[in-house]
């Protein structure tokens, strides 16, 4: 289906977008607003479907999910995650700005992806992003600190990003 709507292959505005995320997401800003300006042992409550690794990417690739699909849930993932650290920071906290910057670059990706419906992408990837988006999944919570989620994210979409919009390895 997927490739019949011609979704397949990652859109232009998609790799622009991804491009500048993976700029906002250099190791010393990930490290400077993430860790640095949070207190040690700093954690973020999240659902354990929000916490999407390279090795979740490598076993639903195995599954034979699409590529597409695949994009598609790591926006969903890594927005919800941006979310959850916003959640916790007050207007004035230094990484403020920083993580409303990366709220603003995932709500353009979120206008590339308004495209797709959940009937658009493999039903476990569909699933995954309505567990995602569920309220009252409290009792699958797990403590997280915020520079992981975005290590995450960052690891993640060089995965999904890097061949299908030629980046280099960088």
């Amino acid at each position: 289906v997927l490739a019949v709507l011609g979704l397949e292959a990652a859109a232009p505005g998609e790799c622009e977008l991804s491009r500048l995320l993976q700029d906002k997401l250099q190791y010393e800003m990930r490290l400077q607003y993430m860790k640095h300006n949070f207190p040690i042992d700093y954690t973020v409550q999240v659902q354990y479907e929000e916490v999407l690794r390279p090795s979740n990417i490598t076993r639903l690739r195995n599954g034979t999910v699409s590529e597409a699909a695949l994009r598609y849930l790591w926006f969903h993932v890594s927005s919800q995650a941006v979310l959850r650290i916003r959640e916790v920071l007050p207007e004035k906290h230094p990484s403020w700005k920083y993580t409303q910057e990366l709220g603003q670059l995932f709500d353009a990706l979120g206008k590339e992806y308004s495209k797709y419906r959940q009937t658009d992408v493999e039903a476990v990837v569909a699933d995954l992003v309505k567990l995602v988006h569920s309220a009252g999944a409290e009792s699958r919570r797990k403590a997280v600190r915020p520079k992981a989620l975005l290590d995450n994210c960052l690891k993640v979409m060089r995965m999904l990003y890097g061949a299908p919009c030629e980046w280099g390895t960088t």
